[in-house]
């Protein structure tokens, strides 16, 4: 399948990792989505019910990020791609969630987690 909705660059402020500092003073995670999604049914009809609510879908995962919390990289990811494959039409999601500066002494970069479901 070719055709895919993508949402790039969620920025969200969570309160996840593994370090009791990062659980309690939060950070920022910023989540890239891709949805597999027929979209010629939208396309031929113009009509938001043929297709997924781009807006519905960044609150989802904005949720996801600012009102749970885990440990790892890993399981938000998957919490996040369950999320966006609650709706039948979605064959396939990929998340890429990205911690920006994390914790880590020396490294300024960022972290991030990548998974196709």
């Amino acid at each position: 399948m070719a055709d895919c909705i993508r949402l790039r660059e969620i920025v969200c402020y969570g309160y996840s990792g593994v370090y009791a500092e990062e659980r309690r003073l939060g950070q920022r995670f910023v989540v890239d989505a891709e949805l597999h999604i027929d979209l010629r049914p939208a396309g031929t009809s113009d009509r938001l019910e043929d297709s997924l609510d781009y807006g519905a879908l960044v609150t989802a995962v904005r949720q996801i990020v600012e009102e749970r919390q885990f440990s790892l990289l890993e399981a938000l990811a998957e919490a996040i791609a369950r999320r966006l494959r609650q709706d039948a039409r979605v064959q396939q999601v990929r998340v890429v969630v990205a911690k920006p500066q994390p914790p880590i002494p020396g490294f300024t970069g960022s972290v991030a987690v990548e998974i196709w479901r």
